[in-house]
């Protein structure tokens, strides 16, 4: 059954080479399966996978979502290595220096090289 089986999220790029790059040297992840066709990175004991393609970077919406115990900590790194975080100012979605607060959960968003739309969040305890 579904419910019993791992899911992976599976991110489109355009240029595989240059994305592995990205995604090992800023967002500091290490690939640990690679083919012509696919590259799988480890977060957390999940896996994701990226593919080229040429429809790479289309989604206007979150592909993927880092959780995270300290979200200013991480952001902070991610900065360090040149990751700009997006401003929002939509109904029901503000951000404040790239972060987001709702229920207890912080986060904030960013694009890879392609404009696919990533993101780190935090839960907080109430």
């Amino acid at each position: 059954m579904l419910a019993d089986a791992p899911l992976a999220a599976v991110i489109p790029v355009t240029d595989l080479g240059r994305a592995v790059a990205y995604y090992r040297d800023t967002l500091g992840l290490d690939p640990v399966r690679e083919s012509p066709e696919e590259v799988v990175f480890r977060c957390g004991g999940t896996e994701f996978g990226m593919y080229e393609t040429p429809y790479g970077g289309q989604a206007g919406h979150t592909l993927a979502s880092w959780k995270v115990a300290d979200l200013d900590a991480e952001m902070a790194g991610l900065r360090g290595r040149g990751v700009v975080f997006e401003e929002y100012d939509l109904p029901g979605l503000k951000t404040l220096d790239g972060v987001a607060e709702a229920d207890g959960m912080r986060a904030a968003w960013f694009k890879d090289l392609d404009g696919n739309v990533l993101c780190v969040n935090e839960r907080r305890e109430a």
